[in-house]
């Protein structure tokens, strides 16, 4: 299921990466996430009241995290700074889930997430050695990992609080998307209405499909432990780099390649 749900993030990912202007991109996910939040929470019950602090948390962290990865993209190229964003974060939950949650990993376990964290950073280096230049960017997408790792952790402790993974979720995606559909409101006003139109669509589905991709990992925190379920949803990585390839005509090349090889491992030896 996690990995299902990273083929759906990349895909949704992709989405937004074919529109240009990212704010409007944004707006329409975020549109999407709150169609697709309102269809559960019809369907879903109210999740526990134990579970509204880590719910309201993570609604923060995750806007948190949406400003940090609009500031990693200013200051640096998308092919370096996602990588490393991603590919940092399941050793962060790593490291959270066993202080906060007591959830320590078997050695091998332990050994497959890093082989996949370090199979994503790695493609941080397919487009050169970072310069002392980039250093702000590099900086920016460790805190991003960070907020990554921090919602990750905060949600899979709520969800297992909440007794409704789908409630959890909805509300999630609701409260979250609203904020940020607000924030683009109030720096574009009535001229957004325009700019959203010739993406509408597509942007609104792309929405819809996060609410699924990100339900599926909560499900799946409520029966497993997050440091696996981090380093396999984070496997996306490679899925957006095939999406790249084969819809965006980017060169898969040598680096991806072996990191592809790499996460593979890492995958296997989580799952054995």
């Amino acid at each position: 299921m996690v990995l299902t749900a990273a083929v759906a993030h990349a895909t949704w990912n992709a989405i937004a990466h074919d529109i240009s202007d990212k704010v409007v991109a944004f707006v329409l996910l975020g549109l999407g996430g709150m169609i697709g939040a309102l269809c559960v929470l019809v369907l879903a019950s109210l999740p526990r009241a134990e579970a509204w602090p880590y719910l309201l948390a993570s609604v923060v962290m995750h806007v948190v995290y949406t400003m940090l990865l609009m500031t990693s993209y200013r200051l640096g190229d998308f092919s370096q700074v996602y990588p490393l964003a991603r590919g940092t974060s399941p050793l962060i939950v790593t490291a959270l889930a066993a202080v906060f949650i007591g959830e320590v990993p078997s050695l091998v376990v332990l050994i497959g997430v890093v082989v996949i964290s370090a199979g994503l950073a790695s493609l941080m280096l397919a487009g050169g050695v970072p310069s002392r230049k980039s250093l702000p960017a590099v900086c920016a997408a460790l805190a991003t990992g960070l907020s990554i790792a921090t919602y990750s952790t905060i949600d899979g402790a709520g969800v297992r609080a909440s007794g409704t993974a789908a409630g959890y979720t909805g509300w999630l995606i609701l409260l979250e998307s609203g904020v940020l559909v607000a924030y683009a409101l109030v720096r574009r006003g009535p001229a957004l209405a325009s700019q959203v139109r010739p993406h509408l669509w597509i942007g609104i589905f792309g929405g819809v499909l996060s609410v699924g991709a990100y339900g599926l990992v909560l499900w799946a925190q409520t029966r497993g432990a997050l440091a696996p379920i981090a380093a396999l949803r984070e496997s996306s990585i490679i899925v957006g780099a095939l999406i790249g390839t084969v819809f965006f005509h980017e060169r898969f090349g040598r680096p991806r390649v072996i990191a592809t090889a790499v996460v593979f491992v890492g995958i296997v030896l989580v799952v054995a």
